[in-house]
């Protein structure tokens, strides 16, 4: 039987045996509405006790007047859990105190933001269950960030990334093969392609996703 992937403009991609959607499951681009937060097609997030305001539920600390930016790309895979602990949580740490003085001022309270570092997540990425995003934290590529990590800084395109702080557990593929993933990018090709291929990119070597790409003119 022909696979079918979910069309990108679907709220709700899982759909349960008796027909009805699953709403602990959305595609995120088309769950939020907030000037600060990026995704990308098909990614989704999942939660046991699904929120009405996702943006919220995922980066508590972002708010339509914070500075800094958080992008996700395509394809990614958010757990339950999961929090983007943005730079807007932080507060100045160069002083004598810690003591967020500004924030209880309604005259200071819009230009205080000591750190201003954008998240910046990766298309295929998959966050396990309660995992934390710190501020600046850029996540590359194909990057699987193990249940319960706390990340910060930079993780390469396909590490494999656990504990608190996250450190590389192993690399996915070979540097070679990573370099094909990347000049590959399977998130990018039509949406039919990818449902074709989609138990190549499942199952599949790098080479064979190469080897389907090459047949296909993609």
């Amino acid at each position: 039987m022909p696979y079918h992937l979910p069309p990108a403009d679907t709220l709700y991609p899982v759909t349960l045996l008796d027909g009805t959607p699953h709403k602990g499951t959305v595609n995120l681009k088309n769950a939020i509405d907030h000037p600060r937060f990026e995704v990308g097609d098909h990614t989704y997030a999942s939660d046991f006790d699904p929120p009405q305001d996702w943006a919220n539920r995922l980066a508590p600390f972002l708010f339509p007047f914070c500075k800094e930016m958080l992008r996700i790309g395509k394809f990614g895979q958010i757990a339950h859990g999961t929090r983007f602990i943005g730079a807007s949580a932080n507060h100045a740490t160069r002083g004598a105190s810690t003591f967020p003085f500004a924030v209880f001022n309604k005259e200071t309270i819009l230009g205080y933001q000591p750190d201003t570092r954008d998240i910046t997540v990766g298309h295929d990425v998959w966050f396990g269950y309660g995992a934390i995003v710190l501020a600046g934290a850029r996540i590359g590529n194909g990057v699987i960030v193990g249940a319960g990590a706390v990340v910060r800084g930079t993780v390469p395109d396909y590490a494999i990334v656990t504990g608190n702080p996250a450190q590389i557990h192993r690399m996915r593929f070979s540097e070679g093969e990573i370099e094909l993933m990347n000049a590959l990018a399977w998130w990018d090709w039509p949406t039919d392609a990818i449902s074709d291929a989609h138990e190549i990119i499942e199952k599949g070597s790098p080479a064979d996703l190469q080897a389907f790409a090459r047949a296909h003119g993609l």
